[in-house]
């Protein structure tokens, strides 16, 4: 596979990628997904297991109703565990015109092998990278974990053909950012402890 013009250098995509929330109407192409699936299997993985598997979503009304779907079992889960959380997040997600995916009309989910060893860090690894190869392309994209949940229902894993040994990991858009892309700001690192080489 040829290598994709890249616009940035690595170290310029890991200080500029942020997450998107708002995408201009144009379509991600199939050798634009091609090379971001390229990047994603090119993570690290335990034991060389690659458990790693990918499902694609280019359809807006699909992707709509998926939102619509999911938006209900979010709250619910978020009323069971933190309520300050639940009380700022109902009022947009019981808004009927607000999208979980960000009208986005890109959603690629990595779904992990389960039976195999740290499939949960292997799909982290490959989404990082994919994102980060998004990033450089001067795409945008965006983790959606409040879809997991719709992911889990048989009915949901059944219209996209997810096996049952299968686990959905990562939802992320994809797409062209129709947004300012102002990096985010990060603390400074919290280091516990350096050791050096003793000395002899």
């Amino acid at each position: 596979m040829p290598l994709p013009e890249f616009e940035k250098t690595m170290f310029e995509a890991l200080l500029a990628r942020r997450s998107v929330r708002k995408y201009k109407s144009k379509k991600v192409d199939n050798l634009t997904i091609n090379n971001l699936l390229e990047a994603a299997v090119r993570a690290p993985t335990a034991l060389g297991q690659e458990p790693w598997a990918f499902v694609i979503i280019q359809d807006k009304i699909l992707l709509k109703n998926l939102s619509d779907y999911a938006k209900p079992l979010f709250l619910n889960q978020i009323h069971k565990h933190n309520s300050k959380q639940a009380e700022h997040k109902s009022d947009l997600f019981n808004r009927p015109d607000f999208n979980i995916f960000h009208d986005a009309n890109t959603l690629i989910l990595i779904c992990g092998k389960a039976d195999l060893p740290f499939f949960t860090a292997d799909c982290w690894l490959a989404a990082e990278n994919m994102m980060l190869a998004a990033c450089a392309m001067n795409l945008g994209s965006c983790v959606i974990g409040s879809a997991l949940s719709a992911f889990e229902v048989p009915e949901v894993r059944e219209k996209l053909k997810i096996p049952d040994n299968y686990v959905a990991i990562a939802p992320i858009v994809i797409g062209y950012s129709d947004e300012k892309n102002t990096p985010s700001l990060r603390k400074s690192p919290v280091v516990f402890s350096c050791i050096s080489a003793p000395k002899f």
